[in-house]
Protein backbone atom coordinates (compact mmCIF):
# COMPACT_ATOMS: atom_id res chain seq x y z
CA UNK A 1 0.00 0.00 0.00
CA UNK A 2 1.59 3.04 -0.99
CA UNK A 3 1.39 6.13 1.51
CA UNK A 4 -0.55 8.98 -0.89
CA UNK A 5 -1.28 12.39 0.61
CA UNK A 6 -2.88 15.73 -1.61
CA UNK A 7 -2.15 18.39 0.29
CA UNK A 8 -4.10 21.83 0.21
CA UNK A 9 -2.77 25.19 -0.06
CA UNK A 10 -4.61 28.20 1.84
CA UNK A 11 -6.59 28.99 -1.39
CA UNK A 12 -8.01 25.48 -1.74
CA UNK A 13 -5.40 24.42 -4.62
CA UNK A 14 -4.00 21.02 -4.30
CA UNK A 15 -1.15 18.85 -5.24
CA UNK A 16 -1.14 14.89 -5.01
CA UNK A 17 2.59 13.16 -3.70
CA UNK A 18 3.13 9.29 -3.90
CA UNK A 19 6.15 8.61 -0.94
CA UNK A 20 7.25 5.62 -2.79
CA UNK A 21 7.95 4.32 -6.29
CA UNK A 22 4.99 3.13 -8.40
CA UNK A 23 7.52 2.22 -11.35
CA UNK A 24 6.28 -0.91 -13.48
CA UNK A 25 3.97 -1.63 -10.59
CA UNK A 26 0.39 -2.62 -11.00
CA UNK A 27 -1.38 0.41 -9.63
CA UNK A 28 -4.75 0.51 -7.93
CA UNK A 29 -6.27 3.29 -6.84
CA UNK A 30 -9.49 2.93 -4.75
CA UNK A 31 -11.47 6.61 -4.51
CA UNK A 32 -14.56 6.83 -2.42
CA UNK A 33 -16.26 9.83 -4.75
CA UNK A 34 -18.72 10.41 -2.22
CA UNK A 35 -16.92 10.98 1.02
CA UNK A 36 -18.32 14.33 2.46
CA UNK A 37 -17.00 13.46 5.75
CA UNK A 38 -13.46 14.31 4.93
CA UNK A 39 -12.90 18.19 5.09
CA UNK A 40 -10.14 20.36 4.25
CA UNK A 41 -9.24 24.26 4.94
CA UNK A 42 -9.49 27.17 2.79
CA UNK A 43 -9.25 30.52 3.74
CA UNK A 44 -9.44 29.95 7.42
CA UNK A 45 -12.95 27.80 6.50
CA UNK A 46 -13.75 24.65 6.92
CA UNK A 47 -14.98 22.47 3.42
CA UNK A 48 -16.58 19.43 2.96
CA UNK A 49 -14.78 17.23 -0.18
CA UNK A 50 -17.25 16.91 -3.14
CA UNK A 51 -17.14 14.84 -5.24
CA UNK A 52 -15.61 16.99 -7.64
CA UNK A 53 -12.99 17.51 -4.96
CA UNK A 54 -12.37 13.61 -4.97
CA UNK A 55 -12.38 13.33 -8.77
CA UNK A 56 -9.68 15.88 -9.00
CA UNK A 57 -8.06 14.05 -6.18
CA UNK A 58 -7.91 11.19 -8.43
CA UNK A 59 -6.88 12.53 -11.45
CA UNK A 60 -3.54 14.18 -9.42
CA UNK A 61 -2.94 10.64 -8.02
CA UNK A 62 -2.86 9.41 -11.77
CA UNK A 63 -0.56 12.80 -12.97
CA UNK A 64 1.60 11.70 -9.70
CA UNK A 65 2.78 8.53 -11.61
CA UNK A 66 4.03 10.35 -14.33
CA UNK A 67 2.87 7.46 -16.80
CA UNK A 68 5.49 4.91 -14.61
CA UNK A 69 2.75 2.54 -13.20
CA UNK A 70 3.02 -0.47 -15.38
CA UNK A 71 -0.96 -0.87 -15.53
CA UNK A 72 -3.84 2.24 -13.80
CA UNK A 73 -7.25 0.26 -12.11
CA UNK A 74 -8.91 2.92 -10.61
CA UNK A 75 -12.16 0.99 -8.18
CA UNK A 76 -14.50 3.52 -7.91
CA UNK A 77 -17.62 2.06 -6.13
CA UNK A 78 -19.86 4.47 -7.29
CA UNK A 79 -19.88 6.31 -10.22
CA UNK A 80 -19.13 9.98 -10.23
CA UNK A 81 -21.61 11.86 -12.08
CA UNK A 82 -23.08 8.27 -12.91
CA UNK A 83 -26.62 9.98 -12.68
CA UNK A 84 -26.02 12.50 -15.39
CA UNK A 85 -25.75 9.44 -18.04
CA UNK A 86 -27.61 10.81 -20.53
CA UNK A 87 -28.86 14.05 -22.28
CA UNK A 88 -32.79 14.89 -22.03
CA UNK A 89 -32.21 18.28 -23.12
CA UNK A 90 -29.18 20.82 -23.59
CA UNK A 91 -27.10 19.65 -20.82
CA UNK A 92 -23.53 18.17 -20.22
CA UNK A 93 -22.88 14.51 -20.11
CA UNK A 94 -20.53 14.51 -17.20
CA UNK A 95 -20.39 10.98 -16.44
CA UNK A 96 -18.64 10.00 -20.15
CA UNK A 97 -16.67 13.28 -19.85
CA UNK A 98 -14.98 12.03 -16.89
CA UNK A 99 -14.63 8.45 -18.24
CA UNK A 100 -13.15 9.69 -21.21
CA UNK A 101 -10.61 11.90 -19.36
CA UNK A 102 -9.14 8.91 -17.28
CA UNK A 103 -8.44 6.97 -20.42
CA UNK A 104 -6.96 9.71 -22.10
CA UNK A 105 -4.83 9.82 -18.99
CA UNK A 106 -3.86 6.01 -18.83
CA UNK A 107 -5.99 3.82 -16.99
CA UNK A 108 -6.37 0.66 -18.65
CA UNK A 109 -9.57 -0.32 -16.12
CA UNK A 110 -12.31 1.02 -14.38
CA UNK A 111 -14.27 -1.32 -11.68
CA UNK A 112 -17.38 0.23 -10.41
CA UNK A 113 -20.27 -1.42 -8.85
CA UNK A 114 -24.28 -1.26 -9.36
CA UNK A 115 -23.95 1.44 -12.12
CA UNK A 116 -26.91 3.72 -12.48
CA UNK A 117 -26.25 2.89 -16.39
CA UNK A 118 -23.55 0.72 -17.25
CA UNK A 119 -23.85 1.85 -20.92
CA UNK A 120 -21.94 4.73 -20.22
CA UNK A 121 -19.09 2.76 -21.09
CA UNK A 122 -19.48 3.01 -24.76
CA UNK A 123 -18.11 6.19 -24.61
CA UNK A 124 -14.95 4.26 -23.42
CA UNK A 125 -15.13 1.58 -26.00
CA UNK A 126 -11.31 0.48 -25.82
CA UNK A 127 -10.69 0.62 -22.02
CA UNK A 128 -12.06 -1.85 -19.47
CA UNK A 129 -15.15 -0.85 -17.58
CA UNK A 130 -16.36 -3.53 -15.50
CA UNK A 131 -19.83 -3.54 -13.43
CA UNK A 132 -19.78 -5.46 -10.71
CA UNK A 133 -23.28 -6.26 -9.15
CA UNK A 134 -23.93 -6.83 -5.32
CA UNK A 135 -26.91 -9.43 -5.94
CA UNK A 136 -25.27 -12.22 -4.15
CA UNK A 137 -23.92 -10.04 -0.91
CA UNK A 138 -27.46 -8.70 -0.68
CA UNK A 139 -28.92 -12.05 -0.39
CA UNK A 140 -26.57 -13.50 1.56
CA UNK A 141 -26.84 -10.71 4.24
CA UNK A 142 -30.86 -10.80 3.94
CA UNK A 143 -30.29 -14.57 4.72
CA UNK A 144 -28.24 -14.03 7.87
CA UNK A 145 -30.66 -11.29 9.02
CA UNK A 146 -33.70 -12.50 8.56
CA UNK A 147 -33.28 -16.11 8.45
CA UNK A 148 -37.62 -17.11 8.05
CA UNK A 149 -36.93 -15.42 5.06
CA UNK A 150 -38.87 -17.43 2.12
CA UNK A 151 -38.01 -17.58 -1.67
CA UNK A 152 -41.16 -19.55 -2.74
CA UNK A 153 -43.03 -17.18 -5.13
CA UNK A 154 -46.32 -17.18 -2.91
CA UNK A 155 -44.41 -15.64 -0.23
CA UNK A 156 -42.13 -13.17 -1.40
CA UNK A 157 -41.55 -10.97 -4.71
CA UNK A 158 -39.30 -8.35 -6.13
CA UNK A 159 -39.77 -4.85 -6.82
CA UNK A 160 -38.54 -2.23 -9.04
CA UNK A 161 -38.71 1.64 -7.72
CA UNK A 162 -39.18 2.77 -11.54
CA UNK A 163 -38.24 1.58 -14.74
CA UNK A 164 -34.64 2.63 -15.23
CA UNK A 165 -34.19 -0.13 -12.41
CA UNK A 166 -35.87 -2.88 -14.62
CA UNK A 167 -32.71 -4.71 -15.47
CA UNK A 168 -31.20 -5.05 -12.10
CA UNK A 169 -34.55 -6.61 -10.62
CA UNK A 170 -35.30 -8.62 -13.28
CA UNK A 171 -32.06 -10.79 -12.69
CA UNK A 172 -32.84 -11.25 -8.82
CA UNK A 173 -36.92 -12.32 -9.91
CA UNK A 174 -34.96 -15.10 -12.42
CA UNK A 175 -32.49 -16.44 -10.34
CA UNK A 176 -34.88 -16.82 -7.34
CA UNK A 177 -37.87 -17.49 -9.45
CA UNK A 178 -40.65 -15.32 -8.19
CA UNK A 179 -42.16 -12.67 -9.51
CA UNK A 180 -41.47 -9.07 -10.39
CA UNK A 181 -43.60 -6.13 -9.84
CA UNK A 182 -42.64 -2.45 -10.79
CA UNK A 183 -44.03 1.30 -9.78
CA UNK A 184 -43.59 4.19 -12.23
CA UNK A 185 -43.26 7.50 -11.26
CA UNK A 186 -45.72 10.00 -12.63
CA UNK A 187 -44.42 13.15 -12.90
CA UNK A 188 -45.00 16.83 -13.59
CA UNK A 189 -43.62 17.99 -16.92
CA UNK A 190 -44.30 21.55 -16.58
CA UNK A 191 -42.69 22.25 -13.99
CA UNK A 192 -38.98 21.91 -12.93
CA UNK A 193 -37.48 21.79 -9.59
CA UNK A 194 -33.37 21.20 -8.73
CA UNK A 195 -33.19 20.66 -12.15
CA UNK A 196 -35.59 17.72 -12.47
CA UNK A 197 -39.40 17.12 -12.46
CA UNK A 198 -40.99 16.58 -9.79
CA UNK A 199 -42.49 13.23 -8.80
CA UNK A 200 -46.52 13.49 -8.41
CA UNK A 201 -47.35 10.14 -7.87
CA UNK A 202 -46.12 6.28 -7.76
CA UNK A 203 -48.33 3.94 -9.65
CA UNK A 204 -47.74 0.37 -9.45
CA UNK A 205 -48.14 -2.36 -11.87
CA UNK A 206 -47.81 -6.05 -10.74
CA UNK A 207 -49.36 -8.60 -8.86
CA UNK A 208 -51.16 -8.52 -5.89
CA UNK A 209 -47.90 -8.20 -2.55
CA UNK A 210 -51.08 -8.69 -0.16
CA UNK A 211 -49.41 -11.00 2.97
CA UNK A 212 -46.37 -11.30 0.79
CA UNK A 213 -42.76 -10.03 2.00
CA UNK A 214 -41.44 -7.53 -0.62
CA UNK A 215 -37.88 -6.90 -2.03
CA UNK A 216 -37.39 -3.10 -3.03
CA UNK A 217 -33.99 -3.37 -5.18
CA UNK A 218 -32.68 -0.12 -6.43
CA UNK A 219 -28.98 1.62 -6.81
CA UNK A 220 -28.90 3.71 -4.47
CA UNK A 221 -31.07 5.98 -1.77
CA UNK A 222 -30.45 9.68 -2.33
CA UNK A 223 -32.91 11.69 -0.09
CA UNK A 224 -34.78 8.16 0.32
CA UNK A 225 -38.20 10.00 -0.50
CA UNK A 226 -39.07 7.64 -3.41
CA UNK A 227 -38.20 4.89 -1.56
CA UNK A 228 -39.91 5.47 1.78
CA UNK A 229 -43.33 6.58 -0.40
CA UNK A 230 -43.35 3.22 -2.23
CA UNK A 231 -43.20 1.23 1.09
CA UNK A 232 -45.93 3.48 2.31
CA UNK A 233 -47.83 2.67 -0.85
CA UNK A 234 -47.13 -1.40 -0.35
CA UNK A 235 -48.07 -1.54 3.08
CA UNK A 236 -51.10 0.25 2.36
CA UNK A 237 -51.52 -3.08 -0.32
CA UNK A 238 -50.91 -4.98 2.66
CA UNK A 239 -47.34 -6.00 2.49
CA UNK A 240 -45.87 -7.97 5.05
CA UNK A 241 -42.50 -7.19 5.63
CA UNK A 242 -40.36 -4.68 3.46
CA UNK A 243 -36.63 -5.17 2.49
CA UNK A 244 -34.55 -2.27 0.93
CA UNK A 245 -31.76 -3.29 -1.46
CA UNK A 246 -29.68 -0.41 -2.51
CA UNK A 247 -25.83 -0.63 -3.54
CA UNK A 248 -25.24 3.22 -2.04
CA UNK A 249 -27.04 4.45 0.97
CA UNK A 250 -25.95 8.14 0.89
CA UNK A 251 -29.14 9.52 2.87
CA UNK A 252 -28.94 13.38 1.78
CA UNK A 253 -31.52 14.70 3.92
CA UNK A 254 -30.61 12.63 6.94
CA UNK A 255 -32.00 9.29 8.59
CA UNK A 256 -35.01 10.85 10.85
CA UNK A 257 -37.41 10.01 7.49
CA UNK A 258 -36.12 6.38 7.57
CA UNK A 259 -36.53 6.55 11.75
CA UNK A 260 -40.38 7.49 11.17
CA UNK A 261 -41.33 4.77 8.73
CA UNK A 262 -39.80 2.08 10.59
CA UNK A 263 -41.88 3.27 13.35
CA UNK A 264 -44.57 3.21 11.29
CA UNK A 265 -44.09 -0.25 10.17
CA UNK A 266 -43.41 0.78 6.36
CA UNK A 267 -39.70 -0.14 5.82
CA UNK A 268 -38.21 -3.28 8.20
CA UNK A 269 -34.73 -3.50 6.94
CA UNK A 270 -32.27 -1.24 4.67
CA UNK A 271 -29.42 -3.30 3.20
CA UNK A 272 -26.66 -1.01 2.00
CA UNK A 273 -22.86 -1.88 1.46
CA UNK A 274 -19.71 -0.41 2.51
CA UNK A 275 -18.80 0.48 -0.72
CA UNK A 276 -18.71 4.18 0.50
CA UNK A 277 -19.08 6.25 3.31
CA UNK A 278 -21.59 5.74 6.00
CA UNK A 279 -22.86 8.69 8.08
CA UNK A 280 -22.19 9.09 11.69
CA UNK A 281 -25.10 7.24 14.01
CA UNK A 282 -26.31 4.56 10.60
CA UNK A 283 -24.73 1.45 12.18
CA UNK A 284 -26.79 2.23 15.48
CA UNK A 285 -30.09 2.12 13.40
CA UNK A 286 -32.48 -0.90 14.20
CA UNK A 287 -33.84 -1.08 10.16
CA UNK A 288 -30.00 -1.08 8.88
CA UNK A 289 -28.09 -3.69 7.75
CA UNK A 290 -24.51 -3.60 6.42
CA UNK A 291 -23.59 -5.43 3.59
CA UNK A 292 -19.81 -5.73 3.41
CA UNK A 293 -17.90 -5.94 -0.03
CA UNK A 294 -14.17 -5.94 1.55
CA UNK A 295 -13.54 -9.40 1.01
CA UNK A 296 -15.17 -9.03 -3.11
CA UNK A 297 -12.94 -5.79 -3.37
CA UNK A 298 -9.78 -7.73 -2.33
CA UNK A 299 -10.59 -10.86 -4.08
CA UNK A 300 -10.97 -8.96 -7.77
CA UNK A 301 -7.53 -6.91 -7.01
CA UNK A 302 -5.70 -10.09 -6.02
CA UNK A 303 -7.38 -11.85 -9.20
CA UNK A 304 -6.36 -8.56 -11.36
CA UNK A 305 -3.49 -8.16 -10.20
CA UNK A 306 -2.39 -11.85 -11.09
CA UNK A 307 -3.58 -11.24 -14.84
CA UNK A 308 -6.72 -13.67 -13.77
CA UNK A 309 -10.06 -13.80 -15.64
CA UNK A 310 -12.83 -12.07 -13.46
CA UNK A 311 -15.44 -13.14 -15.42
CA UNK A 312 -16.73 -16.15 -12.61
CA UNK A 313 -16.75 -12.93 -10.43
CA UNK A 314 -18.67 -10.96 -11.91
CA UNK A 315 -21.78 -13.86 -12.53
CA UNK A 316 -22.53 -14.98 -9.39
CA UNK A 317 -25.33 -17.48 -10.19
CA UNK A 318 -23.77 -20.24 -9.20
CA UNK A 319 -23.15 -18.74 -5.98
CA UNK A 320 -26.65 -17.43 -5.49
CA UNK A 321 -27.98 -21.06 -6.20
CA UNK A 322 -25.76 -22.79 -3.39
CA UNK A 323 -26.94 -19.96 -1.00
CA UNK A 324 -30.40 -20.82 -1.77
CA UNK A 325 -30.02 -24.62 -1.22
CA UNK A 326 -28.09 -23.87 1.83
CA UNK A 327 -30.93 -21.81 3.14
CA UNK A 328 -33.59 -23.83 2.32
CA UNK A 329 -31.86 -26.91 4.67
CA UNK A 330 -31.11 -24.33 7.25
CA UNK A 331 -35.11 -23.56 7.20
CA UNK A 332 -35.45 -27.39 7.37
CA UNK A 333 -33.47 -27.97 10.70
Amino acid sequence: VAHVTCPRFGTGEAKCVIDETVRGHDLFIICDMFNHGVTYKMYESENHMSPDDHYQDLKRIIAAASGKARRITVVMPMLYEGRQHRRTARESLDCALALQELAGMGVTNILTFDAHDARVQNSIPLTGFDDVQTTYQMLKALTRVVPDISFDKEDTIVISPDEGGMQRCMYYSSVLGIDLGMFYKRRNYAVVVNGKNPIEEHVYLGRSVKNKDVIVVDDMISSGESVLDIGKKLKEQGAKRIFIFTAFGLFCNGLEKFDEAYKNGEIDKVFTTNLIYRMPGLLERDWYCEVDMSKYISLLIDTLNHDDTISQLLVPVTRIKKLMERHKQEQGK
